[in-house]
């Protein structure tokens, strides 16, 4: 079935084609430019002051997000796959909410939080809330609360994969803490650990939070290097670094999560619920999260938007970039789809060897930051000849969503796909159905749920991004991430905050559909 005249071959080859063009090409750009020394001598960026100072701020960055995103979510993992607590799947929903908000949203009601005339400065005093609210702990804080889901979701699955008779055992000669240390973290700990160095390739691939918490760190540099000095080669060469940087903990991260990024089947034995004496403090603890990480930033951006005089005039200057951004999203969630879909197939169905290096390649090409997506398309497809025709148009736009988003969506339907056993294909074949036939009536609606998703998490992600599209968008063009964050310096507040309560908007619909789609499956 594998043969080069089978539809197999030609549908998955043109997956891998497109996943090739546009999610491996630009940083492959990069990198032969960077070695062949078309971005000038590295001794200006390389090992003098102002690059440690870079370096320094990314890693602790990085590592900051990383551990306070672990010691808030690991917790709610363990509390989501052992504890009984009320209306589950609404928690875990709530919950995982804050990391499909665009960060700079976040930091945007960090810095209104901050402001001069609100009641945290007349507290604390307004110079003090100034320098916290502009500073590198900040941003720690901000992305920590954005990120924190990756931690507690990877925690639940661990936790969900080991045999409960495990600790049944255990649980006759030990109290349920001992058991806990003793034996359930240190089963799940690869996978805590795979996902806070996940999180740490996220926080230091951040553009967005940094900007506007004025926090100088590699993806910044690149982007002031590119965008206001007009600097192609400093930015290429600057970017350098902290792509390796993200590629070696993205390929150490893949390797400690193994087959547990695509194989999510629970384990064989009963998963004992030996935690429920604490489940008042996890409720409590995850209202807390939910309250702090969720509630208050939306609360402030409610607060500031209500100082708007009138909700058309905020509109009306922003309508094209609202209509760009809805017809994007849709347009790229689509395209993503429908490579991620092949390429998802394809690694749910391989095996050994193969299998993990697509894992590793996935999360490598995902953990590339947006501004080093970016400076990879532009030096890609901005030259003459027919790659130049693109270049300057609304396609760039898909181009980047398809490099940002197709890794993660094919590593969702690889998971999908995973529950559909493989003798209902060959028995396909047996009864003389063609492959094309079978995906059709067969796989596809059977993790038609898992399309849904992946699509949903594509358009919340594309609607919200902001490093690659800042850079790549044609001249007079804008999405409304774009158009937020260019113009937070010169319009009112409350203009603003309408805007990013907007996008919230667009973003929480798609995902309130599909909670309450996966609610009323689990009903029945």
């Amino acid at each position: 079935m594998w043969g080069w005249q089978s539809s197999r071959t030609a549908v998955v080859g043109i997956a891998i084609v497109v996943f090739g063009v546009c999610c491996l090409l630009p940083v492959g750009c990069l990198l032969t430019m960077s070695l062949t020394g078309t971005g000038g001598p590295y001794s200006s960026v390389w090992l003098d002051a102002r690059q440690r100072g870079l370096l320094y701020n990314t890693v602790l960055l990085g590592t900051g997000t990383a551990l306070l995103a672990t010691a808030i979510g690991a917790p709610l993992g363990v509390a989501l796959a052992r504890i009984a607590l009320p209306r589950k799947a609404l928690f875990r929903l709530a919950l995982g909410a804050p990391v499909l908000l665009p960060p700079y949203v976040v930091g945007l009601a960090w810095i209104y939080l901050g402001s001069s005339r609100g009641l945290v400065a007349t507290l604390l005093g307004r110079d003090l809330v100034s320098d916290w609210t502009y500073s590198l702990p900040a941003a720690i804080l901000v992305l920590g609360l954005v990120l924190y889901p990756l931690s507690m979701l990877a925690t639940e699955v661990a936790m969900r994969r080991i045999d409960g008779r495990l600790e049944e055992a255990a649980l006759m000669v030990a109290p349920p803490s001992r058991v806990l240390w003793r034996i359930t973290l240190p089963l799940a700990a690869p996978s805590i650990f795979g996902a806070a160095l996940v999180i740490f390739v996220l926080a230091v691939s951040e553009f967005g939070v940094p900007g506007l918490l004025r926090v100088r760190v590699y993806t910044t540099e690149v982007f002031t290097a590119f965008a206001a000095l007009y600097d192609f080669s400093r930015a290429m060469l600057v970017a350098v670094p902290l792509l390796l940087l993200c590629l070696a903990v993205a390929a150490v991260a893949a390797a400690l999560l193994g087959e547990r990024l695509v194989i999510t089947r629970r384990s064989a034995g009963t998963r004992p619920a030996f935690l429920d004496a604490w489940r008042r403090p996890a409720v409590t603890g995850a209202l807390v999260v939910l309250a702090v990480a969720l509630g208050l930033p939306l609360a402030v951006l409610v607060r500031e938007a209500l100082g708007a005089t009138s909700l058309s005039a905020v509109l009306e200057g922003s309508g094209e970039a609202i209509a760009n951004s809805l017809l994007l999203a849709t347009v790229g969630a689509t395209a993503v789809l429908s490579v991620a879909v092949w390429l998802g197939y394809s690694r749910a169905r391989a095996r050994g060897r193969i299998g993990q290096v697509a894992d590793v390649l996935f999360v490598v090409v995902f953990a590339v930051p947006t501004t080093i997506v970016g400076v990879g398309l532009i030096g890609l497809w901005n030259r003459p000849g027919v790659l130049g025709t693109v270049y300057g148009t609304d396609f760039m736009f898909l181009l980047a969503y398809l490099a940002r988003f197709v890794p993660v969506a094919a590593l969702a339907l690889a998971a999908s796909t995973r529950y559909v056993p493989l003798s209902h294909e060959e028995a396909a074949a047996v009864s003389g159905a063609g492959w094309l036939r079978t995906m059709f009536r067969i796989v596809l609606p059977q993790i038609r749920l898992g399309l849904v998703a992946a699509w949903v998490i594509s358009f919340v992600l594309a609607f919200g991004e902001l490093g690659v599209s800042i850079l790549v968008a044609p001249p007079g063009e804008a999405t409304l991430p774009i158009r937020i964050y260019t113009i937070i310096a010169n319009t009112p507040s409350s203009h603003v905050a309408v805007l990013a309560l907007l996008q919230t908007l667009v973003i929480f619909t798609p995902l309130a559909a599909l909670g309450a789609a996966v609610s009323l499956r689990e009903g029945r």
